[in-house]
């Protein structure tokens, strides 16, 4: 790993005051009382050191600092260990040092359950609303609100492995052609092939029937691998796993990105030629709230859209880095919901070009689709099975583009890995996708469905 040094925070975006807004309150006079925030304006906003307070000036809440809104955001915060808020009560969002206001909302009852504004960031609050906390607010039919609508596919979805080959924890997918790579939180990479029935199984050549051990440079511990991408290189070029600590030391934070050369070779067990350790550089979590998702996107889809770097403030221009792969690589952290762009350059250093929020109180798998040129964020049964897609806009960030619920056919599940298939594999307008069920439920923990193409 790099100095701490290469590691480098975007820099706060001066914006409108009213560009962030109180967009959901929840009140119980205490517990799990939680106030959301909505960027309505056009570019990512740095709401580090913003400060939350109910009706009087004794007790505050801090946004812990790193904590970014992308345009059309959300981020909900629980400030019932700082105040509680009343059934006749008020929330208000000032500017760090807690003197300038912001915004302001005022009730005379309780949330039932939640005081939401429809339309997002911009129209007055109802009470009775459907609780979204973390997610766009639901504001119903004719309210104009900006909820999730029906899964773009089929409704139909279907188990895609045999009955307990993986058993629980399996969760990153991500599809190589006629491959499907596999990380499963016990620190385990499996490489699948087609069962010939529009499923996977395991590959049982090369040391892969039973998936391959994963370990750290040097060979020891056994990191928890949550999420798996590719590069241009495929396999050849070596996967990269997303992991939030080591499993023999479980109650420490340590997110890290991994490197294993899996092009060849038979042993079974796998050690990470490197490690980009990424800790330092970001806000902190719970040892098993960390980095959960991982996608690459080439720096000349980037460049070509404008991408901005915000460690500079300028657009984003691969030339300023050594070698690194050719393209940025995008990490979800469970926890937070965030997303963080970082170029990992081969000699080691790591620098951050960008961080948003997923809109989601929580992000499980992220997966760069070239060719409707989006960026899918996927939630599991923490958000009841919410999908998101995201564009690059004319500002060079990251906005939101869509908001999907889970296909109808599809049960409530812990679905912690998502992935879809290329361009190549559309019939009829749609092509199919793939869930990892991190609950193997019923014995199953991978599913397919269909997604327009």
């Amino acid at each position: 790993m790099a100095a701490a040094a290469a590691l480098l925070t975007p820099m706060a975006q001066a914006a409108p005051a009213d560009d962030i807004r109180i967009n959901e309150v929840v009140t119980t006079g205490g517990v799990d009382d939680s106030v959301e925030l909505f960027n309505k304006g056009t570019a990512t906003v740095d709401i580090s050191g913003w400060i939350l307070k109910d009706d009087n000036n004794s007790s505050k809440f801090t946004v812990p600092s790193g904590t970014t809104l992308a345009p059309g955001a959300v981020r909900a915060f629980d400030v019932s260990g700082s105040f509680g808020l009343g059934s006749g009560d008020k929330a208000r969002l000032y500017l760090p040092g807690g003197s300038t206001l912001v915004d302001s909302f005022s009730w005379s009852s309780h949330s039932a359950p939640s005081w939401s504004r429809c339309p997002d960031g911009t129209g007055a609050f109802v009470n009775g609303a459907t609780l979204t906390l973390g997610a766009l607010n639901d504001c119903g039919s004719g309210g104009g609100g900006t909820g999730a609508v029906a899964w773009p596919g089929g409704s139909t979805v279907a188990t895609a492995d045999g009955s307990n080959v993986f058993g629980s924890d399996l969760s990153g997918l991500y599809q190589e052609g006629s491959v499907l790579w596999g990380a499963q939180n016990s620190g385990k990479l499996w490489r699948l092939v087609r069962d010939g029935s529009g499923g996977w199984k395991p590959d049982t050549a090369n040391g892969w029937t039973s998936g391959k051990t994963l370990r750290y440079p040097g060979g020891s511990g056994s990191p928890d691998s949550e999420a798996v991408t590719l590069t241009s290189g495929g396999a050849t070029g070596g996967a990269y796993v997303a992991t939030e600590r080591n499993g023999d030391a479980s109650g420490t934070s340590r997110l890290s990105v991994l490197r294993y050369e899996v092009g060849s070779g038979t042993a079974t067990t796998l050690t990470a030629t490197k490690e980009w350790n990424l800790t330092a550089g970001l806000p902190a979590v719970g040892s098993n709230a960390g980095f959960e998702a991982i996608t690459w996107i080439p720096d000349a889809t980037l460049t070509a859209a404008g991408f901005k770097d915000e460690s500079t403030g300028a657009a984003y221009d691969p030339s300023r880095f050594g070698a690194h792969t050719g393209g940025v690589f995008f990490l979800g952290v469970e926890g937070t919901g965030s997303v963080y762009a970082y170029v990992l350059e081969d000699g080691g250093a790591a620098t951050r070009v960008a961080g948003f929020s997923s809109g989601m109180s929580g992000v499980m798998e992220l997966q760069w689709e070239a060719q409707a040129a989006r960026l899918w964020l996927v939630c599991d049964d923490t958000c009841s099975g919410q999908h998101r897609t995201m564009k690059i806009g004319t500002g060079g960030t990251f906005g939101p583009a869509a908001v999907y619920d889970r296909p109808a056919g599809m049960a409530n599940l812990n679905n912690e890995g998502f992935t879809l298939a290329a361009a190549d594999e559309c019939v009829g307008g749609t092509k199919p996708v793939y869930w990892a069920d991190d609950g193997n439920t019923g014995g199953h923990a991978i599913r397919r469905g269909t997604v327009s193409c």
